[in-house]
């Protein structure tokens, strides 16, 4: 189930990001960027609709995925039980 970013407080989004920014070891490219630089690209994302914030239902928790990543998974992301 996708989670609407408007609906978090803006303390509990930049939590879930700064978690998601831990555990992901995202490539940044050859600049290395701060913690924070990449928690404020994250939620960026989800501002622009580049990414979503996707609750799983089965594991009782919530990830960040890009779009290109949604697509990729098709409807079932929609629906994950």
């Amino acid at each position: 189930m996708i989670i609407p970013h408007q609906q978090l407080p803006a303390d509990t989004l930049h939590a879930l990001a700064d978690e998601f920014v831990s555990r992901e070891g995202t490539d940044y490219g050859e600049n290395e960027m701060s913690q924070q630089s990449k928690v404020r690209q994250v939620i960026m994302q989800l501002e622009r609709g580049e990414a979503f914030i996707l609750y799983s239902e089965l594991h009782e928790s919530c990830t960040i995925i890009s779009k290109q990543e949604m697509q990729q998974r098709g409807d079932s992301a929609h629906h994950e039980a």
